[in-house]
């Protein structure tokens, strides 16, 4: 069987959430032993000044041992935020049309945000 093949016996069931830049592939796949685990994927698009693209990609493996632990840990989290800030976004920063309003001299100025961070690159565990 070729190498194309076993990708495809492997993956049994997929989704696609997209959402902005980023586009998210939950999958599931099948071990050697025919067992099923999850893989989330976060892709995301950076365009580059020359109008090039590439995309960045993340991804977690999700045993079927682990489901419970992560599941319960993950709505956690998502209660905390929720119940700390609610449910509306409070910042757009991420879209290229963000104005950001500033004050100077304590008179407000709208200024538009610039990419002014140092992009930090994480392996994948």
């Amino acid at each position: 069987m070729s190498e194309k093949e076993l990708m495809d016996q492997e993956e049994i069931y997929s989704k696609v959430l997209r959402a902005g830049r980023r586009t998210y592939f939950f999958d599931v796949r099948s071990t050697k032993a025919g067992d099923y685990y999850l893989t989330v994927t976060e892709s995301k698009k950076f365009t580059h000044d020359d109008g090039s693209f590439h995309y960045k990609k993340h991804k977690i493996y999700l045993y079927k041992e682990d489901f419970t632990p992560f599941k319960e840990l993950l709505n956690e989290m998502m209660d905390y935020i929720i119940n700390e800030k609610g449910e509306e976004v409070i910042s757009d920063r991420h879209q290229k049309d963000f104005k950001k309003e500033e004050r100077i001299n304590g008179e407000e100025i709208e200024a538009t945000a610039t990419s002014s961070f140092t992009n930090v690159s994480f392996e994948d565990i």
